[in-house]
Order: structure tokens, then sequence, then C-alpha cells
């Protein structure tokens, strides 16, 4: 079964907590520290295959989960990794986040994380120093990535067959390529796109079959909203239009009109023509056939084929050959004359450590909110049970300048402080 939309439920793996703990051994009364840290939660990746094309997988596996990260332990033993899961998708799917775009699977082999897992807590052994012997705090695993992720499939391939349903597209494809579509004398018989390679000379084109568009297509008539994703990605377009149509200007028209609808991209995608079913008319005929799309059509290469006969299709797939190199040299030089413009930027590190706070009044009560990436992601590490887990949180408030912004602002020793999820007053009360 073809599907080629999906959603999925991702959760990387949380981080382990670090632990608590001291040295007890004989003869030696008073030990130091030595809880170790917890250990990474897993990734969630996704790896390209090219013997995939289709998404059906995730409808019965609606969620990916890592495992998370093992616990610290005495004798400064740190957790184990939690294990990373690799999934498997076809080669053109698309990974969107909240709508945005953040994997594109566009080569075979290509892994890309898609959710990283939590970073493990130190354990109290990392926190002893000269003036702390004993530290009785160790910090809680950072969780993993979780989001609902929305997949899209978009074939690639190197020609991509459009054209009114029963245009000989299925036909063509079975004649010239590895592919066995289902044929019939019925309007509709393709309901789901088909790949098929086609061996011609020393090379061969990839060629993805869409079912049959109708007018209003780009708007979802007839589906053709979800069939025309498929050719977003194809190099070249083939344009089948069945040589009995008595209007066949109109019929090109129309299907060019419903690709500029979709996606006026479209229009500027190398194209040729071919009027199909050609065995049963006569040369006049197919000539005056020929004549009345090339008013329309311009300067685009036109055959008249029998895909049953084997008449055309070789001359077809050469020319189709040749526009697909044509094309993709068009692109290699375009990517190298792109020009680089330089940017000045803030490093990471000082993206990361920046942080903004707020005073806000809510309801007669007043607290000041505190937001950055650094600070943010100490809080969810700190164990909030604890009074001096808390305490280093707010000696990392102040390394950061936040604990004198807040006094800036107006907090005393008990204003009320918040830092993502939890609150904690100013100063230990």
């Amino acid at each position: 079964m073809f599907v080629d939309t999906a959603k999925v439920f991702i959760n990387a793996g949380k981080g382990g907590d670090g632990a608590v703990s001291f040295r007890r051994e004989i003869y030696i009364a008073k030990g130091g520290p030595d809880g170790g840290d917890g250990g990474r939660g897993g990734d969630v990746i996704f790896v390209a295959d090219s013997g995939l094309n289709t998404l059906i997988d995730f409808r019965f596996k609606p969620e990916l989960k890592a495992k998370p990260g093992e616990r610290g332990s005495k004798c400064d033993r740190h957790g184990a990794a939690g294990d990373s899961i690799r999934i498997k998708v076809p080669v053109g799917t698309i990974v969107r986040r909240d709508g945005e775009v953040i994997a594109d699977f566009l080569e075979n082999a290509q892994e890309i994380i898609i959710a990283k897992g939590g970073d493990g807590g130190f354990g109290n052994a990392h926190f002893k120093s000269s003036v702390r012997q004993t530290p009785r705090m160790a910090e809680k695993g950072e969780l993993g990535d979780i989001f609902e992720a929305e997949l899209e499939l978009k074939l690639l391939a190197d020609v991509g067959l459009v054209g009114f349903p029963n245009a000989g597209k299925s036909t063509f494809l079975s004649v010239v390529s590895n592919a066995r579509p289902e044929i019939a004398d019925y309007a509709f018989t393709t309901l789901t796109p088909n790949l098929g390679v086609a061996d011609i000379d020393s090379t061969s084109l990839l060629i993805a079959d869409i079912p049959g568009l109708i007018e209003g297509a780009s708007v979802g008539k007839g589906l053709g909203d979800a069939f025309l994703r498929h050719v977003e990605r194809t190099v070249v377009l083939l344009h089948l239009i069945d040589a009995y149509t008595d209007d066949i200007a109109g019929a090109y028209k129309t299907i060019r009109a419903e690709l500029a609808n979709y996606n006026r991209d479209l229009l500027e995608r190398p194209e040729i023509i071919a009027l199909t079913k050609v065995e049963g008319l006569d040369e006049e005929i197919v000539q005056m056939q020929m004549d009345a799309v090339r008013a329309v059509a311009g300067d685009t290469q036109i055959f008249a084929i029998s895909s049953i006969a084997h008449r055309g299709t070789t001359e077809v797939l050469r020319a189709l050959c040749q526009k697909v190199v044509e094309s993709r040299q068009l692109t290699e030089l375009d990517d190298d004359d792109e020009e680089v413009i330089e940017t000045i930027t803030l490093g990471k590190a000082k993206i990361a450590e920046a942080w903004v706070v707020k005073k806000i009044t809510d309801d007669d009560n007043i607290y000041f909110q505190v937001t950055g990436e650094k600070i943010e992601k100490f809080a969810r590490r700190t164990d909030f049970s604890g009074y001096e887990g808390v305490n280093r949180l707010r000696d990392i408030m102040k390394k950061l300048g936040i604990a004198h912004e807040l006094r800036r602002l107006g907090a005393a020793g008990d204003s009320m402080i918040r830092i993502g999820d939890n609150d904690f007053t100013f100063l230990e009360q």
C-alpha cells in the first residue's frame, strides 16, 4: 500500500540522573563524594533507504521512542548511555516539526538525527572543591526532544509523467521500464504513484508515473493536490496526451494550468510532449494533432508514440535523457555561480549564554521570569527538592549577571523567580 504522508510521535531518551554518594570504606570514616554522572539519553535517527517507497510503516508505528540513559551510581560509576534508534525512511522524505522542515532526505544512506537525547546529570563527585568538601547535590538528567513529526514523501525521479487519466502513462511506463503498474481501459486506473527504471543506451532513467490529473487537480479535485507533490522534484516532465483527444491543444493547456496553480516553478521545468496511441491513426491526422499542440507549446519537443507497438518510445527516452543531463549541468552551474555573502554572527556559546529578565504582574502577584537557553538548561537539571541544588542555580545566576539584573528590577530576598516550570525565591529563605 502506498502512503506518502504520516504523523509520528517522537521521544528521544531522557538523560540519567546523577547520583549522590560518599565513600564508605573500612578505616575511612569520612570518605569523599563518589556519586557518578547519569548516562546520555538515546537519539532518534532517520536513515534514507532507496529500497523503500512508502511511509506505510509509520501508520502502524505511531510512536518512536529511544532508550533513557541510566542513573549514575556510587564509586564514581557513570550510568550507561541509552540506546539510540535508527529508523529507515524512503529517499525523498521530508520531516517537519511545527510546520518547519528539520530534515530532507535526498540521498540513499543519508543519516540525520531527528531528535537528540537529553544530557545526563552530574553526580555529586563533580561538585567537590576546596570549599565544598561534601556536596549533597546531584543534577537531574535532561529530557530528550519530544514532539510530533509530520512526514511527507515526495518521490525523487529523473522524469515525471503527467497528463489526463487514461492518457497512456502507465502503459508507457510498463513498456519502457521494469515497473508493472495496473493497466485498464478506463480512467483513474492508477491510484498511487509508480516508479520504474528505464534503460536506454548506456544509461538509465528513473521515471515516476503519477495518477491522471483533471481540471481542478491543483485544489484537490480527484486528489490531484496529493499527487502533484510527486512531480515537484522530478528533473524533466513528460506530458502524455491521447492522440484521439478532440481539443488536444486545450487538453495540454489545462494540465499546464493545473501545474502552475499548484507550483508556478513547474512551468519552468524542462518538458517533452508525446502524443500517445497513434497506432490506429492516419499519419495526416497525427501530424494535424501535433501541429495543434505545437501552436500552444512553442519550441517544446513533440513526439508521436505508440507504447503498445513500441513506436517512438526509444526516441522519447533518448530525448528525455538529454534533457535530464542538460538540466543537471545547469543546476551545477547555478550552484557554482551563487554569490557568497559573509555575515557576522554571535558565536553559539554567546547565543546560548544570552538571557532576558522580565518583571511580571499577574493578579496582584509579582514574579520575575528568566529566559535563556543556558540558564533554562541549568534549571531543568536542578533538583529543586534540595537546598544545595537551588543554591548552585543561584550561584550560576550570579556568575551570568542575572542576579544583578534582578536586583536592578527590584527583586528582594523573598521575590519569586521563575525559570521554565520552576519557581524559587531569589535568596535562600
